[in-house]
């Protein structure tokens, strides 16, 4: 009989592997690296790396770690998970609201029918 490596887990250890997840996906976008090319580069199905950033706790570490080699290498699991990498930093300075400016009289004319 098989089972499921997330039946397996408790609610904790199931969220701390989908933590890993939102991390890898996270990184691959602030690198802006498509998950095709990531697989590719991992030497992975798309549809495995599909599961590893969905969290599924079944995908073996050494296929979390070639993804990660792949997405940004030199990068460690360790830094992957306190965010230390400086493509996840822009991302998020990118990301935070921005001040609205209000607009002109001649935008307003523009807007109003």
């Amino acid at each position: 009989m098989r089972v499921t490596q997330s039946a397996s887990l408790t609610p904790p250890l199931d969220k701390q592997a989908a933590q890993i997840g939102e991390a890898l996906v996270r990184l691959r976008q602030a690198r802006q690296v498509k998950q095709s090319d990531a697989a590719l580069r991992a030497g992975i199905s798309r549809a495995t790396a599909q599961r590893l950033e969905h969290g599924d706790p079944g995908v073996a570490l050494g296929g979390i770690l070639r993804y990660l080699d792949a997405i940004a290498p030199g990068v460690t699991l360790l830094k992957l998970l306190t965010g230390e990498d400086p493509s996840l930093v822009a991302m998020e300075h990118k990301l935070r609201s921005q001040r609205v400016r209000g607009l002109t009289a001649a935008e307003l004319r523009e807007l109003d029918f």
